[in-house]
């Protein structure tokens, strides 16, 4: 019998159609089965020896849900004969859930919300039975209200945003240490970090064999990004960083086998039935014995020629359209010409984002690096970029490397110019008469929640829209109290002069957007939601709370109306837990 040995996952769901990701055991034929909507039989592909299948439903009915099952080769193998939560409570079916049909002048059912939970940073969950030294995982909490609360189906998430560090290939776990050691030897480069494709594969089957994850993932669809723990920590964080780490013997290895299985294992459910269809690499891959090297050959060149290929992505939810960015392999690193996104990706971003004005009452900008920092922080990047460029010579230069590697000041703001031309495009979109009710940049990386919202704007570009700065994550991982601190700290009227004093020997001028933090910083394991409606929307931020059963429930912290129905005041915000 063919075990399905990971998945499903329920990737991309629109009013009538989804995908879902599956590995296999061995060759098959996969197929999802259920009584709305049809899936034809699809075989699997292989990849280094594993085996996969992404299969397209079709002809679902709009406004609806309804239960799946997957078979291989004609025998049922999810859901599972024995699944349970660590309660011993049994997980409800997973079930395909569609929106309701847009109206023939593409304004949609107003009364319908829209549900879009993310986070970032996520670590594998300890095994049931066993003491997690960072505390529950907010994704098991999530699974655990959906299945347990009757009442929950409410509140279910239309999507899942995973901003990034899905899997952490340079920070392993110790029962993955312990499976590498069987493999090679850790005193030799890279040591206890993966060092190629079957590597990467232990990591997200110890990721997503979780059995809360795994109902939740196959019932909840998911967006991905990935940022640098996806590849390594720092991954293309300068030219002279991406030098060194292509000399070493191990390397190219490393990033072949992450690209090649970010694209197994994320990108392909980030992509729609249609753009599918026509992706001439998926046909390639699976018209061939084994794609292995059709898929080495493409990683190779993703590597060397990084404006060639486009991780990033556009999904609409009703009137809700995200913009997906890929903030890592899309750089420019030459210090004379540095930018967070190549040309061709900037212009992509702009051209989605300007699509068809009026068709959107929210735009959602997914990037895992923050757009707004701390004041402190934000000029303390823009001051160490600016010593990079060799703005005070080649010995502050070398300064500014080191402290860029240490520091991780990497985000938006030690790419000024993109950091510029983020901020004019979200105040072009948040503007004029078909203007959207608001433009959310949502993040994580950064292990704390806040939000953010522009005060001030350069001169002539404030924006009608409301702007904020989302900023989620971890989902499951660790923040040190010393960094606790220093967060909060950034935000205060003393850091925010320092931070000016820094940006008057880096000479980079004064800033022309300023903003002011209006929630957080929270920490914790945690998850944000946003609730859109209409032109309304709402905000709330779960923390993930341990159960004396072992198990996890998610514990609401604060929650706050972002943008309002005409003529209602805006809500401020209330606290509701700890």
């Amino acid at each position: 019998m063919t075990v399905l040995r990971l998945g499903p996952l329920l990737r991309y769901v629109d009013d009538s159609s989804a995908t879902v990701w599956i590995e296999t055991g061995r060759p098959c034929t996969a197929e999802v089965r259920c009584a709305d909507g049809s899936a034809g039989a699809t075989p699997t592909f292989q990849v280094a020896g594993h085996h996969y299948a992404l299969v397209t439903v079709r002809g679902l009915t709009p406004g609806t849900a309804t239960e799946y099952e997957v078979l291989l080769n004609g025998t049922r193998v999810w859901p599972p004969p024995h699944s349970t939560l660590p309660s011993a409570t049994r997980f409800p079916a997973s079930v395909i859930k569609t929106p309701a049909a847009p109206a023939a002048d593409g304004t949609g059912d107003p009364s319908s919300p829209v549900r879009i939970a993310f986070g970032s940073c996520r670590w594998a969950a300890q095994p049931p039975g066993e003491q997690d030294p960072i505390g529950p995982d907010a994704l098991d909490a999530l699974a655990a209200r959906l299945a347990l609360d009757p009442g929950a189906d409410l509140h279910r998430p239309d999507a899942l945003l995973l901003l990034g560090d899905q899997v952490y290939a340079d920070e392993v776990s110790p029962a993955t240490r312990r499976w590498l050691a069987t493999r090679r030897d850790l005193s030799e480069p890279p040591g206890a970090q993966v060092a190629d494709y079957e590597e990467y594969t232990r990591l997200y089957y110890e990721s997503w064999l979780d059995p809360a994850v795994r109902w939740l993932l196959s019932t909840v669809p998911s967006c991905m990004i990935f940022d640098d723990h996806d590849v390594i920590d720092d991954w293309n964080t300068s030219a002279a960083w991406l030098t060194e780490i292509r000399s070493t013997p191990w390397w190219r290895e490393r990033i072949l086998s992450g690209l090649m299985s970010y694209w197994v294992y994320q990108h392909l459910g980030n992509l729609p039935p249609d753009e599918l269809a026509d992706d001439e690499l998926f046909a390639r891959v699976r018209s061939t014995p084994d794609g292995t090297d059709v898929l080495r050959a493409f990683a190779a060149e993703a590597d060397a020629e990084p404006a060639g290929v486009r991780w990033s992505y556009r999904r609409d939810f009703g009137r809700v359209r995200l913009l997906m960015v890929d903030t890592r392999a899309a750089r420019v690193l030459d210090e004379d010409r540095r930018a967070m996104l190549d040309p061709d990706e900037a212009r992509w971003l702009r051209k989605q984002a300007h699509d068809a004005p009026g068709s959107y009452d929210h735009l959602l900008i997914g990037t895992s690096l923050p757009w707004l920092l701390p004041p402190l922080v934000h000029d303390g990047e823009a001051w160490d970029a600016a010593l990079c460029r060799g703005d005070r010579g080649e010995r502050w230069a070398r300064f500014g490397e080191q402290l860029r590697r240490r520091a991780d000041l990497e985000h938006w703001a030690a790419f000024p110019e993109s950091f510029a031309q983020l901020t004019s495009l979200i105040a072009e979109a948040g503007s004029g008469p078909s203007a959207p009710a608001a433009v959310y940049v949502l993040s994580g990386d950064v292990h704390h929640a806040y939000l953010a919202e522009p005060t001030e704007w350069p001169l002539g570009t404030d924006p009608a829209a409301r702007v904020l700065q989302l900023t989620c994550s971890p989902v499951h991982n660790s923040f040190p109290a010393h960094l606790a601190w220093a967060f909060r700290f950034g935000w205060s009227r003393f850091a925010t002069a320092l931070g000016r004093v820094l940006a008057g020997h880096g000479q980079t001028g004064a800033r022309e957007l300023k903003w002011a933090k209006r929630g957080g910083p929270w920490f914790g394991n945690q998850l944000m939601t946003l609730t859109l409606r209409g032109r309304e929307s709402w905000l709330r931020l779960d923390r993930a709370r341990p159960e004396a059963d072992g198990g996890a429930r998610l514990e609401e912290v604060w929650e706050t109306m972002l943008t309002p129905a005409a003529g209602t005041p805006a809500d401020t915000g209330r606290t509701t837990g700890g």
